[in-house]
């Protein structure tokens, strides 16, 4: 049986896992730093069936599959929590593919277009990653780590509260409570729609202005230590007040932090210097939507130089700081833990 991962797999683990689901909070907060957590290899070596549906077996090897593709919600939560929830979305859609093949779905012209193109996609997945474990030692990483440390800029940080409501006139009638003397992180805890709010008196803790929304990070930035907004913030989360704690000199990233993202530019660096590789060896036609061809396909004049009769994929930048995309390359694919490289657990 062909195994995938499915979004109505892990929508029946979110359902029936309210609190992973409540982590995407409606707050405008910066992402929470997470690391991955698999689940435990199955004992013995052996790959034991879990499940068998219509005489179908299911094997723990198919679980892990799942779990290493499941979003970091998931993969963060205790084995023996999730397991139960898993299994059972497994069996969902097993149960779910059996009615499709038996409906013949799976001979429909453009079903079977889209499972070669999952096929292919895994492919290139795999190749990349593969190339990406290869070339991409922990000595690269740290010395580009100990580059971007020395380069990184100590972006201004603040550490501020907010309460968020559904209306202006809400928040007004905050702001003219905390005038008079309320206390912000008590009215935070009762007035604010932010679920996270409602247990730390809005705290978000220090951002920098990027981890914002704009219209949220720019009234915060603008407001010194103990102010508190003089008018609604609106933002696509709705009306905030925000009141600012502290300021600070931001500090560059930890290499735990920071290495993923490092590990990814250059796994770009790889794909394009691969593809510029690929491109000077293959015969390349392209045509047009018609299916004519196309002048650039047309052999460069006599004595031209040979990158006009084809344009190479050019080499990301160096690196200086993670985060920036560089090249035309395609981005690679997510290094999951199953993919990435090794030195990146450490």
């Amino acid at each position: 049986m062909a195994r995938r991962v499915l979004i109505a797999a892990f929508l029946a683990v979110l359902v029936a896992m309210p609190a992973v689901a409540q982590q995407h909070k409606a707050a405008p907060k910066k992402a929470e730093e997470k690391s991955a957590a698999p689940a435990p290899a199955a004992s013995g070596g052996g790959d034991p069936v879990i499940a068998r549906i219509n005489g179908q077996a299911v094997h723990r090897s198919d679980l892990d599959v799942q779990l290493r593709n499941a979003p970091q919600q998931i993969q963060q939560q205790p084995f023996d929590k999730i397991y139960p929830a898993l299994v059972n979305s497994m069996v969902n859609t097993e149960l779910l593919e059996q009615a499709s093949r038996k409906a013949k779905v799976d001979q429909n012209a453009q079903v079977k277009q889209e499972i070669a193109a999952a096929q292919t996609q895994i492919l290139v997945n795999a190749y990349i990653a593969s190339m990406a474990r290869s070339q991409i030692t922990e000595a690269k990483l740290r010395q580009a780590y100990d580059q971007y440390a020395k380069d990184a800029p100590k972006t201004e940080e603040v550490h501020a509260r907010h309460i968020l409501v559904s209306s202006e006139q809400e928040a007004k009638d905050i702001i003219d409570q905390l005038k008079k003397g309320a206390d912000f992180a008590t009215l935070a805890k009762d007035k604010t729609t932010d679920p996270s709010g409602k247990s730390n008196g809005g705290d978000l803790g220090y951002f920098t202005k990027q981890d914002m929304v704009p219209e949220f990070a720019n009234a915060a930035f603008a407001m010194k230590p103990g102010d508190v907004s003089q008018t609604p913030v609106k933002t696509q989360f709705g009306w905030h007040v925000i009141k600012v704690e502290d300021k600070r000199a931001g500090k560059a990233g930890t290499y735990k932090q920071v290495a993923p993202e490092i590990a990814e530019q250059m796994t770009q660096q790889i794909v394009a210097a691969k593809l510029q590789e690929l491109r000077g060896q293959a015969k390349i036609e392209v045509f047009g939507p018609d299916g004519k061809a196309l002048a650039s396909n047309a052999p460069a004049p006599q004595g031209a130089p040979q990158q006009q009769q084809e344009k190479a994929q050019p080499v990301p930048p160096s690196l200086a700081l993670p985060g920036g995309a560089g090249g035309n390359a395609p981005p690679p694919p997510t290094l999951s833990p199953a993919t990435a490289p090794d030195q990146l657990g450490k």
